[in-house]
């Protein structure tokens, strides 16, 4: 045991001079005259420029005002809305009337497709019933805003009016969706 004690202390002392003499040998390497050296490993960092930011941004905005402005050209163009059915608590229910048409002025009655635009001037909207656009039926509405039933098949009820390019033409009162 006591070899293996006198071992021990003989490296204790060796690696107590190896580490002095390095100390010794780093302190000697970093004089003022020789400059520092530690450098920085992290990579300089260059920064954004500002150009790019703002074309970001201005590139950012104007592709937002062109996606805006094509679904409203989209919305007016079909009469369709971008909001879904489902999500529309306003959304006409299929079955209900809507209108209280007094069936004394409101006798006649059309079904159909109901879709945006008159002819010539002549009604706000059009059924498109089978048997093309000669049998289609032009709405306008003294009672019921028919703009919320574009794209559904409805049932209407309303008074013929006079017209002078519409095939038919008609005032609505009462709407059913079917």
């Amino acid at each position: 045991m006591d070899n293996l004690s006198k071992n021990n202390s003989s490296v204790q002392k060796n690696s107590a001079k190896a580490s002095s003499s390095a100390a010794v040998s780093t302190t000697s390497k970093s004089s003022p005259a020789s400059g520092s050296i530690m450098q920085s490993m992290l990579p300089t960092k260059k920064g954004v420029s500002v150009g790019k930011v703002f074309m970001v941004l201005l590139l950012m905005i104007l592709l937002g005002v062109g996606f805006g402005y094509g679904g409203s050209l989209f919305s007016a163009k079909t009469g369709a809305s971008i909001m879904p059915s489902v999500l529309n608590p306003n959304a006409p229910v299929k079955g209900k009337i809507y209108g209280n048409g007094d069936p004394s002025i409101f006798k006649d009655a059309a079904d159909g497709i109901l879709k945006n635009g008159g002819i010539d001037g002549e009604g706000q909207y059009h059924l498109v019933r089978p048997g093309g656009d000669s049998q289609n039926v032009y709405l306008t509405s003294s009672t019921v805003d028919l703009s919320q039933f574009i794209n559904q098949k409805i049932k209407v009820w309303g008074q013929t009016q006079a017209a002078q390019h519409a095939g038919w033409l008609m005032d609505v009162g009462k709407v059913q969706v079917e």
